[in-house]
């Protein structure tokens, strides 16, 4: 296996080339590029002194930070994955995802101390593991070794943990470059938590492969973010479409100096077309894009030059990736202008799911990611995302599985039986709505709260709606559509 497509040589080399150049900016306080490589490679051999050995994993409970910043690079130099987890989620569920992927060491922030002391034998700060002072030379990591794992939601309702290597996360970030590319003089806002495979993928690690200044946010506040574009001469800066949505509702949106932002790109989610003309109208053409984490997650992309032409488009495939539509019904290859399901292939799609080889054997039959979104093509090759073949709701970019969201209510005594759809919500885009048959005494209320206690809060249902018993088609499955149909 070969090692030059290591993501801890990127930061080597810049360091080397320009070592004072600032790589994070965080609430003021600037790190260079020569103190963010020193510092990870002193980290990267206390983690190895320790005992911990290639392939270990490492979990993190933190919000984004320098700190985290510092294990990631660590963790890329010394041959160990990542597995930066969701603050947001409830302690079973941090439990469980704990429980699959067995870390060797549980890194936290002062917030989650107390959550992670509870959830892992071995915890220790992030403050406290940047300061080892060791060196130690190990083995090279290679090309396919595992970086990240970030679990995504599944439709039986446990949580997959997608592995990203460290070509998986080359080839990404160089398709993204040529696409849309960063360069060393850009300086990019970075609001997207870390425990997601676009905190990382996306600007973020290119903007230090490039050399250019990072503003790095503990999260996302959209007065503070006009505030930063303004100040800091923002040129780039990527969001669902949450983000720009309560950015753009802020009073000061209007008035606002964006004149240094050149590019904003968006994902997650689709991005309403009203939406786009909001910002349009000061001065800012948002790209868009699509992905997803199995591909690391970068998919299609229109260029910048079309952004008003195809406004709506997720666009074209990156460089280095492939797709193709497929009939969902046969699987057939559906040839120029048409609709299917959209599979991907390429340098950037994912390793697998961690120690899940049925579902890895599913979702990459025939050799090609089978995403479960549908696509139509049309006669120029540009791609609009349409459906989903899978039972998803995205709520503010964040993925939502239905069956993860009706295991919890059947766990109620009174519940009988519980659907969940997706509804369309001005501010998030979508939301749950849970459709519940009682078998006993229960308020919507009682219901709500229950959820609370057992599911992160943007997964709890923002209504429950009372039915005698669930549609169901004539294979005994529950017939959504017409729940979906009864909302509308």
């Amino acid at each position: 296996m070969s090692s030059e497509h290591v993501i801890g040589r990127w930061l080597r080399d810049r360091a080397r080339t320009t070592p004072h150049r600032v790589a994070i900016d965080f609430l003021d306080a600037e790190t260079t590029y020569a103190e963010l490589d020193e510092r990870s490679e002193r980290l990267a051999a206390g983690l190895l002194a320790a005992g911990l050995v290639r392939g270990d994993r490492v979990a993190t409970l933190t919000a984004s930070s320098p700190e985290h910043v510092v294990v990631f690079f660590a963790c890329a130099k010394a041959g160990l994955v990542l597995v930066p987890l969701n603050w947001r989620l409830t302690q079973p569920e941090l439990a469980y995802q704990l429980a699959d992927a067995e870390p060797a060491l549980l890194l936290h922030d002062d917030l989650h101390a107390e959550t992670a002391a509870a959830l892992h034998r071995r915890s220790a700060g992030l403050e406290d593991l940047v300061a080892v002072s060791n060196y130690l030379h190990g083995a090279a990591p290679a090309d396919d070794d595992g970086l990240l794992l970030v679990y995504t939601s599944g439709t039986t309702g446990k949580p997959k943990g997608a592995l990203l290597t460290h070509a998986n996360c080359f080839w990404t970030n160089l398709s993204f470059d040529l696409a849309t590319g960063i360069d060393g003089d850009d300086i990019a806002l970075a609001v997207l938590p870390q425990f997601h495979c676009g905190g990382w993928n996306v600007q973020t690690l290119l903007a230090w492969w490039k050399g250019a200044k990072v503003i790095l946010e503990p999260s996302f506040d959209a007065v503070r973010a006009l505030l930063l574009i303004a100040e800091k001469r923002v040129t780039t800066m990527m969001g669902v479409p949450a983000n720009y949505l309560f950015i753009a509702q802020e009073p000061a949106f209007a008035t606002a100096d964006l004149s240094s932002l050149r590019r904003a790109v968006v994902g997650g989610a689709p991005m309403p077309e009203a939406l786009l003309d909001t910002w349009s109208k000061r001065g800012v053409e948002i790209v868009q894009g699509y992905g997803l984490t199995e591909a690391a997650p970068n998919v299609l992309a229109v260029p910048p030059e079309d952004a008003v032409r195809k406004r709506g488009f997720a666009g074209k495939p990156y460089p280095h990736v492939d797709v193709e539509l497929h009939d969902p019904g046969t699987g057939s290859v559906i040839d120029g202008a048409g609709e299917g399901e959209l599979v991907v292939r390429g340098p950037n799609v994912f390793a697998g799911y961690w120690r899940n080889p049925e579902s890895t054997a599913a979702a990459m039959a025939g050799g090609w990611l089978h995403t479960g979104d549908v696509a139509r093509r049309d006669d120029e090759g540009y791609y609009r995302i349409v459906g989903r073949t899978k039972d998803v709701v995205i709520s503010g970019g964040e993925n939502i599985y239905p069956a993860e969201v009706e295991n919890v209510l059947h766990e109620h005594p009174a519940v009988a039986e519980a659907a969940v759809v997706g509804v369309p919500d001005e501010r998030w885009g979508e939301v749950c709505l849970a459709f519940v048959a009682l078998c006993g005494e229960a308020t919507e209320d009682e219901l709500l709260e229950f959820s609370r206690l057992r599911l992160a809060r943007y997964k709890v249902p923002k209504g429950i709606r009372f039915v005698e018993a669930l549609p169901r088609n004539a294979m005994n499955k529950v017939a959504k559509s017409e729940l979906v149909e009864q909302v509308a």
